[in-house]
């Protein structure tokens, strides 16, 4: 009798754990492309015992093979293989509208990558943001990509938060709520080389659960939150704290002085501005200071220039120097390009934005630029052992380390020589500078490491 009980509940368990467990619906008809359409481009799809194949056709633009149904929270997982020479990636809450770029897809990409640069299962944004989550912010998932087999993706969209896994490795974390939903389609990139001609993707096994879902469990990884002024839960487990609260002058001074300057700085809807002057380096309000000082760190700043500005977001600075105008550090060049004179000074464009001021240019990647007025982010990274980099919406473009040889030799062919071990301080204040231009700063966050 306990018997036949015990084997009674244990049935009603499990058929009530079937029930309940998560419900996957597959996307692809293993004889046809229905509930599926093709946009833009003409590359070839078909479909063959249930694997979409995708073959790349010379003169055509990108081309997707997109869902006539839109998602908008969901777990997708599918497998794919891809040829070692060609480009690819999957779409999600995406768009084609007639009135952007004609009717061009654009949105969240799934990036497949089988290059050496080893960015699959990055987050990169069609024909919008470019770059949101590049793999050189995980290193680790660089390799998970198996090179000739099939491999698994997953994507996870629940609510603002969009992740990614390749073969069960943990790849990308996108904080945004620019698109909440949309379509789900199948990229074969352009090409440019005939002998690039009829090369093939393959995905299959493409299934999507919409309902009862359940985030993954938290990872560590790094996280690109896009939302202003905006701290994730999963940042806040990383480590990573509000700078500048978005509020108030709290965590800030000005630079030699004991308190928050009176003028020349201003706070309204969330943004911090260096409110337009002179054009004189620290004439009006002056540079502020936070007041906590950093030594291995990540700081995050969203900034957003007007036509002929100069800023900068200065670190290790110690106010020790006793010099006139802008206190010393490291900086983070923050400039209008074409406008501003300072661009075409210093050596090799060496004062350029994102440039480690007078000292190391940064990559000239055009896309990594965004025109005046816009908001762009921007990124510092020290890590413990004095390897730094500068980030500029989503590329590296700036990689150093200070404690090396050369680092001195260019620090003796700079404006800093008279100072004795510039640069080389163990902790410092982070900066904003004042330079007389209207510049505007948010989403300012730190983390330590």
């Amino acid at each position: 009798m306990i018997k036949s009980l015990l084997l009674a509940l244990l049935l009603s368990s499990t058929l009530f754990s079937t029930a309940q467990s998560p419900q996957f619906k597959n996307l692809i008809n293993s004889n046809s492309l229905s509930g599926w359409k093709q946009l833009n481009g003409k590359a070839k799809f078909t479909v063959q015992n249930g694997d979409i194949i995708g073959t790349t056709v010379m003169n055509e633009p990108n081309s997707f093979l997109a869902t006539e149904k839109e998602y908008g929270d969901f777990i997708l997982e599918f497998d794919f293989k891809v040829d070692s020479t060609m480009n690819s990636g999957v779409q999600f809450r995406s768009e084609s509208k007639a009135d952007y770029q004609n009717g061009r897809v654009h949105g969240y990409q799934y990036e497949i990558d089988p290059s050496k640069r080893g960015w699959s299962a990055g987050i990169y944004d069609e024909a919008r943001r470019d770059w949101l989550y590049p793999l050189d912010l995980n290193p680790a998932a660089k390799t998970a990509f198996k090179q000739g087999q099939w491999n698994h993706a997953r994507i996870e969209c629940i609510s603002t938060s969009i992740r990614t896994w390749l073969n069960g490795t943990p790849a990308a974390y996108v904080i945004d709520n620019m698109t909440p939903k949309g379509i789900i389609a199948l990229q074969v990139h352009a090409i440019s080389n005939k002998s690039d001609e009829g090369r093939q993707i393959r995905w299959r096994n493409i299934r999507i659960q919409t309902e009862n879902l359940q985030p993954a469990a938290y990872n560590g990884i790094f996280v690109v939150n896009l939302i202003p002024n905006n701290l994730s839960e999963a940042e806040k487990k990383n480590g990573v704290t509000m700078l500048w609260d978005g509020a108030t002058t709290t965590g800030w001074r000005g630079a030699h002085k004991d308190k928050f300057p009176e003028n020349g700085w201003q706070i309204k809807d969330s943004v911090l501005s260096v409110i337009g002057a002179t054009g004189v380096e620290a004439a009006n309000g002056g540079d502020i200071v936070s007041t906590n000082q950093y030594g291995a760190f990540i700081c995050q700043f969203d900034f957003k220039l007007t036509e002929g500005a100069n800023s900068g977001v200065k670190y290790f600075v110690t106010e020790s120097e006793n010099n006139e105008g802008s206190a010393i550090g490291l900086e983070y060049q923050v400039l209008d390009d074409a406008r501003h004179p300072d661009a075409k000074l210093g050596v090799v464009g060496n004062r350029t934005l994102a440039s480690l001021y007078d000292l190391i240019p940064s990559n000239r990647e055009p896309r990594a630029r965004r025109p005046i007025g816009e908001w762009n982010r921007g990124m510092i990274v020290v890590y413990p052992d004095n390897r730094i980099e500068h980030w500029l919406n989503g590329w590296k473009v700036v990689e150093y380390q200070r404690t090396a040889p050369y680092f001195a030799v260019l620090v003796a062919r700079s404006k800093f020589e008279k100072w004795p071990n510039f640069g080389m301080a163990p902790k410092g204040h982070i900066l904003l500078q004042d330079h007389g231009n209207a510049v505007s700063f948010r989403s300012i966050k730190i983390q330590t490491l």
